[in-house]
């Protein structure tokens, strides 16, 4: 490994994937990348550097376009919306119409049976239903 570092300037130099400072920029590198995420059976170098690619757009998008984080009850709204859901399709996963509907008010937490079975229902990590300490406080 040492030696395939060992002038990483002269790297970057001949044209190596660096971070991503431009919107121009980003436009290349998300060009290169759906073309090498098009090959049917890329190679291990073709992987890595669709690896290294995604990164560095992940971090220039992470940056340049940052998303603000979602209340539980904002996630439960978009994913019963983008399914067709109305409150009383979640009654067998949060209980009672009334519950559900305290719930999507704000007026009672989720529990944990609740956050486990939403999770389920739209596959989706339970971290999504949990409200972050710095929300919470």
């Amino acid at each position: 490994m040492k030696k395939t570092l060992a002038n990483p300037v002269k790297m970057i130099e001949l044209g190596a994937p660096r971070l991503i400072r431009s919107d121009a920029e980003l436009e290349r590198y998300t060009e290169t990348l759906f073309e090498l995420t098009a090959l049917a059976k890329p190679n291990a170098a073709e992987t890595d550097a669709i690896n290294l690619l995604s990164l560095l757009v992940e971090t220039y998008e992470a940056k340049r376009f940052p998303i603000e984080a979602s209340s539980p009850i904002e996630v439960l709204r978009f994913l019963m919306e983008q399914n067709g859901l109305q409150q009383r399709d979640l009654i067998g996963d949060l209980g009672s119409e009334s519950n559900v509907s305290l719930i999507l008010k704000g007026k009672r937490n989720l529990t944990v049976q609740h956050i486990q079975r939403l999770s389920r229902r739209f596959g989706v990590p339970v971290s999504v239903f949990m409200e972050s300490r710095a929300e919470a406080a």
